[in-house]
């Protein structure tokens, strides 16, 4: 993040209004972006919602045991039985 000096930006207005709350102190401004959700952006969150579902069919449906399922997906018997029970 590179910093910039407020009077190269602000008007000497706002720069003045600004320095009442916090004078000599470094102070983020943040974007105003709205920010994007936890693996939204990555596909994380798509890739582990339909592998929690994926799971959760082959219980079911399949039959298959909470052990049988932490074997196959490599997680822990506790990990499976969060997502199962969720």
């Amino acid at each position: 993040m590179k910093y910039r000096n407020a009077s190269e930006i602000f008007p000497d207005e706002l720069l003045k209004e600004i320095q009442k709350y916090s004078s000599g102190e470094l102070v983020y401004i943040p974007k105003t972006d709205e920010r994007k959700t936890w693996g939204a952006q990555s596909g994380a969150k798509t890739f582990y919602k339909q592998r929690n579902e994926q799971i959760r069919q082959k219980f079911r449906h399949e039959r298959k045991s909470i052990d049988e399922l932490a074997e196959e997906y490599g997680l822990s018997t506790d990990t499976i039985r969060r997502i199962l029970y969720r």
